[in-house]
């Protein structure tokens, strides 16, 4: 039963507010060393020693009510009967009792352990032992459900996350030596072989590798990577050896850091948890006070007033009163939601993010490697006043410079015909282009809006094109274009389809040119798109939206997307590790790139939300009508037992519903 409770713990521990905050600090270091192996597995030897207790108690009882009832036994009396009772009572009643002195010296007097420990203890200074440990029985196999509950929620995540190895291969000299990825040093060279999956984030030594990054991005094309460029932990080397320098500590890489960032989203909560735990804080101390005035104040008012009945109405009021199916379902409801987000390959940072993911009216989108796959390919090339090989050369030797996919896929098409070009003062002109000199020659190569600022003409039949374009000047002439087309991923025309289902409106926000996304909104009947625009545009599009007081979720990759997303009501990052700016700032993360994520995750905190209202709506009802009877003498301990473990139970069984659901 002690695991149990410090299961449990594990899930409260960031909850200050919460009448249980006996769990909150209380946390062994032996219970954090258990986590990695009960997330992984629940073993028979688990699962025995979680219900170990509950057994033996219920034994115990069980036996206790035939010799009691249907089998009398002249020696079952006295001391003896007592003596099995307490037996009985002890390894479900002792580890909550300990929690009682716990959270009361840390200062909480008003714990659910308190109240349990008070109603049973009391049950027996008034001889009615079945139902004292009949109480806490219950409530012990309710804390056993709730703890394997948070191990499925928590494996959800886990199975999801942990991409990391335990162990790496590392270069000392000529010799190789395996050792933990944790032990291992920044500046330390090791050794991949295909297959293999790279433990910590580096620089590649080797001349080039090619790697399956989809655990981590959801891209399953495989990715070259060239000598001293990143690689990332939880990448799969493919085809050849590959050395690696080790530039992250194990702890700090850009994996850690997101499985770090959703292991702590249980820390964010939602308002309607935030409510539940602070009306338990000053509901929990005023029924203990009405339970002493039911016990004592009829003394005052009553001619044959008898102590003993009384006592026995105030224990079943408290024992209805106990908040637990509130603040034990509640919480889980939304750990089971993230748990279930997780599973679907969704990590939600916060439970607060479910709640404002429940109410979302608009979805605004980026257009590439949002909507569209990101994969460029030059499908057209237009040369002016010089030769196309010449126009070709140039430009792929100024992309070169840049990591933006278009200018990827000019770099791509003129493979084969490279040459060793000088390449000088390349400048970034954020949202238009490229600056720089090749071989002497001033090169522009951008958007139309490149043109526009260095004052040079263009043919004007390229602002109606529906596709991307790359637009080339030589020394602030005029020499051609690059057509490229990005392809729409396969699910976009569904997830959109099924936001417009919910009554969500779809708005692109895109830098690319209003013709571009024109043609794509009109392909995926997306409510109204809005092409040419700079990171700051975007910013004040969302603005705008908020301003008419609607919850706007914004969906983007790249780090430009960054300040929108930290704008935007619910801020979703697209493309897994994408850019660490825009992942940090993320309040939603979808791992595996697929658009219609953001409609599951969407419907994943409208059944959250939905779960949570059911649970207060059945607690609060069966605890109206039981506390009245118990007050009214009408209710005894049974019916206590059911209004407050029953409920709880009911309530956890509700909440773990979730987690089963297909999104």
């Amino acid at each position: 039963m002690n695991n149990t409770f410090k299961e449990i713990k594990n899930i409260k521990r960031d909850e200050p507010d919460s009448c249980c905050s006996s769990h909150n600090e209380h946390v062994h270091s032996d219970s954090d060393s258990h986590d990695h192996e009960h997330d992984h597995s629940h073993g028979e030897g688990s699962y025995f020693q979680m219900f170990f207790p509950a057994v033996i108690s219920f034994c115990l009882l069980l036996i206790a009510i035939v010799f009691d009832n249907y089998f009398p036994q002249t020696w079952f009396s006295g001391w003896i009967r007592i003596g099995w009772y307490i037996a009985a009572y002890f390894p479900v009643g002792f580890p909550v009792v300990k929690e009682a002195f716990e959270s009361i010296r840390k200062g909480d007097v008003f714990s659910e352990f308190l109240l349990m420990g008070i109603a049973t203890i009391g049950a027996f200074a008034i001889g009615q032992f079945p139902e004292g440990v009949a109480v806490m029985l219950f409530y012990g196999i309710g804390e056993i459900v709730q703890s394997l509950a948070v191990k499925r929620a928590k494996s959800n995540i886990k199975l999801l996350l942990d991409q990391r190895p335990d162990s790496a291969t590392v270069l000392e000299g000529e010799t190789t030596i395996s050792k933990k990825a944790s032990e291992i040093n920044i500046g330390a060279i090791i050794q991949l072989k295909p297959g293999e999956k790279l433990a910590l984030d580096g620089k590649l030594i080797s001349e080039s590798a090619t790697f399956n990054t989809a655990a981590l991005t959801g891209e399953s094309k495989p990715d070259t990577k060239k000598k001293n460029e990143s690689v990332l932990a939880g990448m799969i080397n493919l085809n050849t050896v590959a050395v690696v320098e080790v530039t992250t500590a194990y702890t700090d890489s850009k994996l850690s850091k997101i499985l770090e960032m959703v292991q702590e989203a249980t820390a964010k909560k939602a308002p309607t948890e935030l409510f539940i735990r602070k009306f338990a804080k000053i509901y929990t101390p005023f029924v203990v006070f009405l339970a002493i005035a039911i016990c004592l104040l009829p003394f005052v008012f009553l001619d044959n007033y008898v102590f003993k009945d009384w006592l026995y109405r105030a224990l079943v009021f408290l024992v209805i009163s106990c908040p637990c199916a509130l603040v034990i379902s509640i919480p889980l409801g939304y750990f089971g939601g993230i748990g279930a987000a997780s599973k679907n390959g969704i990590l939600v940072k916060g439970s607060n993010f479910l709640d404002i993911m429940a109410s979302i009216q608009v979805v605004v989108m980026d257009k590439t490697g949002t909507l569209t796959k990101g994969v460029f390919k030059v499908q057209k090339v237009v040369a002016l006043g010089v030769s196309e090989e010449d126009l070709i050369q140039y430009t792929a030797a100024l992309e070169s410079k840049s990591t933006h996919p278009v200018g990827t896929a000019i770099v791509e098409y003129a493979k084969g015909s490279d040459k060793n070009l000088k390449i000088t003062d390349v400048e970034e002109i954020a949202g238009h282009g490229l600056k720089g000199k090749v071989e002497g020659n001033e090169i522009l190569a951008g958007n139309v809006k490149l043109m526009q600022q260095f004052g040079i003409s263009y043919d004007p039949e390229i602002d109606n094109t529906p596709f991307t374009i790359i637009v080339v000047a030589i020394n602030k002439v005029y020499s051609g274009y690059f057509l490229i087309a990005d392809e729409i991923k396969e699910d976009a025309k569904t997830a959109i389809q099924s936001l417009h289902k919910i009554n969500v409106k779809t708005v692109i926000l895109s830098g690319d040119k209003q013709a571009v996304v024109d043609a794509v909104a009109k392909e995926l009947n997306i409510d109204l798109a809005y092409g040419d625009l700079l990171p700051e545009n975007k910013a004040e599009q969302v603005e705008a939206l908020k301003l008419q007081n609607q919850k706007v979720a914004f969906v983007g990759d790249g780090v430009n997307d960054a300040p929108v997303i930290a704008l935007a009501d619910a801020g979703i990052a697209m493309g897994g590790l994408g850019s660490d700016a825009t992942i940090e700032t993320a309040d939603i993360v979808i791992q595996n790139d697929q658009p219609y994520k953001i409609y599951t995750a969407i419907n994943i905190g409208k059944k959250t939300k939905q779960i949570v209202y059911q649970n207060i709506g059945l607690a609060f009802a069966v605890k109206a009508i039981v506390l009245t009877l118990g007050a009214g003498g009408l209710a005894t301990m049974w019916e206590a037992v059911f209004a407050d473990v029953g409920v709880a139970l009911l309530a956890i069984l509700n909440a773990v519903r979730i987690q089963r659901m297909k999104f």
